[in-house]
Formats: C-alpha cells, structure tokens, sequence
C-alpha cells in the first residue's frame, strides 16, 4: 500500500515537470502529442502552488534523469523488441532468456525512478506533501468508485 502511494506521489510529481520540460516534452516518441501530460503537470504544480524555483528544479530533475538513463530506456527497448520479435518466432528459449533480461532491466529502471522520485518529493515543503497525499487519497477514491462499477482499468 505504501508503495502504491509514493508511486502515485512520484508520478504526480513527474508529471509536473514534464510541463516544465520544454517544447516536444511528453509528446510522445513521435512528437504529436495531445497535450495532456502538459495540461496535467500544469494543474499539478497549480494546485501544490509550486513556486518557479520548485518547477525549475523539478525540471532539472527531469532533464538530468532522461539524459543519465537515456541509454537505458533505449537498451529496454531494444531487448522488448527483440522479445517480441523472438515470441512471434515461435523462439521460446530465445524469448525465455529475454524475458528474464528485462525483468532485470525493469528492476533496475524502477529503482532509479524510485530514487528520482524521492528527489522530487525532497523538493515539496511539508504544506505541498500533504496537499500531494490529499490528491492522491481523492485520486483513490475515484479510481475505487470506477472500479465497482466495473469502468476502471
């Protein structure tokens, strides 16, 4: 339960500061995006009123992050794609030795975003963390309600 909440926490904070990530920031890998992460970050880091010197350094988080992990986030991709490739094969061994290739990535991506996310978290006072664990609790309960009524993901 308490890992649920702080990942909710980071990803609420991640998405902040990918409004403050510059243009084609959460566009998606092909640069059309809609928008929403942008829209998203900004009603974040509005209700936590963060000040501009949180959003920069939010943004620096960010920025930092992708640029020390860019070769990682290729690297995952990389070995997804091959896993696929190799399931459409019919390659199980191949898929198999895979698989477990990017249970080992997956682990080590989570624990850097974990890390990162704990950074961002250092940057909200102790006002903007309760506000963030109201949101999250609100977030919640909607996500709860959808969900018995089977609208839920």
């Amino acid at each position: 339960m308490m890992r649920k909440t702080i990942t909710t926490a980071v990803a609420l904070a991640l998405g902040a500061s990918l409004a403050f990530a510059g243009p084609g920031a959460g566009k998606g890998k092909f640069g059309k995006g809609h928008g929403k992460g942008e829209a998203h970050a900004a009603r974040f880091a509005e209700k936590l009123n963060l000040s501009e010197a949180q959003k920069a350094q939010m943004k620096e988080l960010q920025e930092n992050f992708r640029a020390a992990n860019q070769h990682r986030f290729q690297t995952q991709r990389d070995t997804m794609r091959q896993f696929r490739e190799a399931r459409q094969a019919g390659d199980t061994a191949r898929a198999d030795a895979l698989r477990q290739t990017l249970e080992l990535q997956r682990g080590e991506l989570n624990q850097l975003r974990q890390a990162n996310r704990e950074q961002m978290l250092s940057i909200l006072t102790p006002d903007q963390r309760a506000q963030l664990e109201a949101m999250k609790a609100e977030r919640g309960e909607r996500k709860g309600k959808k969900g018995r009524r089977g609208g839920g993901r």
